[in-house]
């Protein structure tokens, strides 16, 4: 048998990957420290006192002071005794986590009933109201108390009357973990809870026989959904990664390219103007060449006829 101190947080809904809808309590389940252990010799019985949730320093007694020494644990809010081997074996100073429990385990779950003050039979027992004309007589009263034949002369036990209403110690049977997250520290538990928002529970293993209970099948927000993300995330970071890394190929890949185009061009001009030079020598080279055999032939050419006329 095993047990465990909580903390009533409020319901929510959640989907199974199905997409069957579960109506879920969120129990708060922070670590329970052992404070005390009972034995048979020195007590009569087997059980570890467990505390829940720090308290202030300023706010405990010299008395609870050394007990929490004694263990070696910060003040406590809560105290409570848990009985069962799974838990007798922690020794003081030791924890307990919700991981004690498993997602489909079947448990008892002991609250503190809400407190609703003194209530009429209506609101406390939901009696029929009377009627509402002006001569009816009664409206809300309770009614006769004879249920049992006017001769009877007294009032059966049960009888349902006005009175106070809750709080009260209120235990539900057989209800089914959804989901246990140690991480975070809470337990999903299938279904409503006795007491208000914030109130302390104990979770323990049933005493009574278990009915059938449907099998709970994987929650997808709480465990798929987040593994899903994680997922998704580590892709996309990925992606970034490796476009970042193709981004920053191609730009050095552009800028050889670019380099190279430079340097090809650079030698293409060089080239190109090395061929200008060349081709404007052999532009003015080649007219001094026509020039020369011409300024030598001219005279002599020019004189010889000259000479022959004359003389004739």
């Amino acid at each position: 048998m095993k047990s465990i101190i909580g903390r009533k947080m409020g319901m929510t809904e959640v989907f199974a990957s199905d997409g069957t809808m579960y109506p879920v309590t969120v129990v708060e389940v922070l670590p329970n420290a052992v404070i005390a252990k009972k034995t048979k010799e020195k007590d009569g019985y087997e059980a570890i006192q467990v505390g829940y949730e720090d308290k202030l320093e300023r706010s405990t007694n010299k008395a609870e002071k050394g007990i929490f020494k004694k263990a070696n644990v910060s003040p406590k809010q809560h105290l409570y005794e848990l009985k069962g081997d799974e838990v007798y074996s922690k020794n003081v100073g030791e924890t307990l986590t919700c991981d004690l429990f498993k997602a489909g385990e079947v448990v008892d779950v002991i609250g503190t009933s809400k407190g609703h003050g003194y209530s009429g039979t209506i609101k406390r027992y939901h009696h029929i109201i009377g009627p509402k004309g002006h001569g009816s007589g009664y409206h809300r009263q309770i009614g006769s108390l004879a249920n049992n034949g006017r001769t009877n002369n007294r009032v059966i036990p049960g009888k349902t009357m006005s009175g106070h209403w809750g709080p009260k110690q209120a235990t539900l049977l057989n209800v089914t973990i959804v989901e246990v997250n140690a991480e975070k520290g809470y337990i999903l538990i299938k279904g409503g809870l006795p007491g208000p928002r914030r109130s302390i529970v104990m979770l323990r293993t049933p005493i009574k026989a278990q009915f059938r209970h449907p099998e709970i099948k994987p929650i997808y927000d709480v465990k798929v959904a987040d593994a899903e993300a994680k997922a998704k995330a580590e892709a996309a970071e990925k992606a970034a990664a490796e476009a970042k890394k193709a981004a920053e190929e191609k730009k050095k890949a552009d800028e050889a390219a670019a380099a190279a185009k430079a340097e090809a061009d650079k030698v293409a001009a060089a080239a190109a103007k090395e061929r200008a030079e060349k081709a404007a020598a052999e532009a003015a080279a080649k007219p001094a060449e026509a020039a020369a055999p011409a300024a030598e032939v001219k005279p002599a050419e020019a004189a010889a006829p000259a000479t022959d006329k004359k003389g004739e």
